[in-house]
């Protein structure tokens, strides 16, 4: 495939993958800056506003390894259209949700169709372009998403400020139409030959075990960690992800290959995967609260503070590509991360009365550089560590880790900081003091001060797995791919 298409043609087919994966970037940015007035406008507490990040979170990471799997049997193309098909529909029923219940539900659907798009966009890419051409492909694809992505958080602040917060998941219906018409037109169909089967046993598993352990972190900070419900939640959940493992070895056609992380540089990227994306997406969902609640800004203040982010991976993704390209991905795999987390401890650092730019500007242009270095060299190093059609599979395996890496993220910290603003106020009823205060309504300078520490708190965590993600990189990401030609030469 990759020896029949024309520049041209790749870049039609880069753009459709770019197009349909804006669908997650902007929904998921956008929401991030709305939260709070989600969170006041529907009346709900802490938990369930951390829900309608995890509902997406958990659908997504735990289908989005049958979705790299059905791309590779039913073919990439097909599975693209029906999760962008699918993700349009939920975002729909967002818009029209009627309390945060419903809004839950679908935000769940909405991370079923993400699990098939995703992969099915990284799939197609891989099999679009050759390997020595895949980390500027990717990195191109990281800076566009990042552009979408980072112009999300000021739409979705100013529309949170000015209008309604429902209307962040309009934006997803003429993007979608726009994908869909690219992909039809230009996208030929690839798929695995040898592929069989679709492990539904698995799904279930995954979709239960993470299900269980979300909502036992989740709940634990209401109900105590001594609950018999947390406790059977916790436990369960861990047995139940346990028999997914017992499942996929004994599975015929298992939706994450075991055999897979057999590879030390596979393993190692998704070790690394797992530490960064819950470094981003903790400090993503604590940071605007931290900036709406504790430092006063708008929500389209808050957004505003994305926007190093947008410019630097939306400038330079592709040159960090090209850098992987000829040094290899280790030096991007283990500087960026490290990068990430310095940026992550400035953001920590900034005091609670700090303006833009004593606030969140050099710690998130810091991030910014960290992140567009690792991005596109580490999706690159992830399918370049796998036989060609087993792509599929594999970017499937690395987007579920990222996923539940988020998922993660949002469940363990909020227990973090959860505790460590009841720690700091001390006084009774300080749970709930929490889940207004997050909502917006007054409170005195205690809380405003306890929930700032927290905040530290939690980003200090998120630092330390962002440079612990780059010494694990720096072990085991791969050197620089030959080019055939190179390879010929010899």
């Amino acid at each position: 495939m990759t020896d029949t298409l024309t520049k041209a043609h790749k870049r039609w087919i880069l753009a459709a993958t770019v197009l349909g994966s804006s669908l997650t970037f902007i929904d998921g940015s956008a929401l991030g800056v709305a939260l709070p007035a989600i969170q006041k406008d529907l009346g709900a507490g802490p938990a369930a506003v951390q829900w309608v990040s995890n509902a997406y979170l958990l659908t997504l990471g735990a289908l989005v390894l049958i979705g790299g799997a059905a791309g590779d049997r039913f073919g990439r193309r097909r599975v693209f259209l029906v999760g962008v098909g699918l993700f349009t529909a939920a975002s729909v029923a967002c818009g029209l949700s009627p309390d945060v219940r419903f809004l839950i539900g679908a935000r769940a659907a909405q991370g079923v169709g993400a699990a098939l798009l995703t992969p099915g966009a990284l799939a197609l890419i891989g099999a679009t372009f050759p390997p020595e051409e895949r980390g500027k492909a990717f990195g191109a694809w990281a800076g566009a998403g990042a552009i979408f992505g980072m112009v999300g958080p000021l739409v979705g602040g100013w529309l949170a400020d000015h209008a309604d917060w429902r209307a962040i998941f309009w934006i997803n219906v003429p993007l979608a139409v726009l994908a869909v018409l690219i992909t039809v037109k230009f996208t030929p169909e690839s798929r695995d030959e040898g592929a069989k089967g679709l492990d539904g046993l698995g799904a279930v598993l995954a979709v239960v075990g993470l299900g269980a352990v979300t909502w036992g972190l989740t709940a634990a900070p209401d109900l105590g960690m001594g609950s018999p419900w947390i406790v059977g939640s916790l436990v369960g959940g861990v047995l139940v992800l346990a028999g997914f493992l017992w499942a996929e070895a004994k599975e015929a056609h298992p939706m994450m290959p075991l055999s897979l992380f057999r590879s030390p540089v596979f393993s190692g990227i998704n070790l690394l995967t797992l530490l960064l994306y819950f470094a981003l997406g903790g400090a993503m969902f604590f940071l605007p609260f931290e900036l709406i609640r504790v430092h006063g800004w708008t929500a389209t203040g808050a957004g505003s503070a994305m926007l190093p982010f947008a410019v630097i991976m939306g400038l330079f993704s592709g040159l960090a590509g090209r850098i992987a390209d000829r040094f290899g991905a280790r030096l991007s795999l283990s500087v960026g991360p490290v990068l990430a987390g310095v940026g992550l401890a400035l953001l920590a650092l900034m005091p609670s009365d700090a303006g833009y730019v004593a606030g969140p500007l050099a710690g998130m242009t810091v991030l910014a550089i960290g992140m567009t270095l690792a991005v596109g060299p580490l999706t690159a190093a992830v399918m370049g560590a796998v036989a060609p059609g087993h792509t599929g599979v594999a970017s499937g395996v690395n987007n579920a880790v990222a996923r539940v890496a988020g998922l993660l993220a949002v469940a363990l910290l909020g227990m973090v900081l959860s505790a460590v603003f009841v720690a700091v106020l001390d006084q009774s009823e300080a749970r709930a003091r929490l889940g207004d205060f997050m909502a917006g309504a007054r409170g005195g300078s205690g809380e405003g001060a306890a929930f700032h520490r927290a905040y530290q708190v939690v980003m200090a965590v998120c630092a330390a797995c962002a440079v612990l993600g780059g010494v694990i990189g720096g072990l085991t990401a791969p050197g620089r791919v030959k080019s055939e030609q190179e390879v010929s030469e010899r």
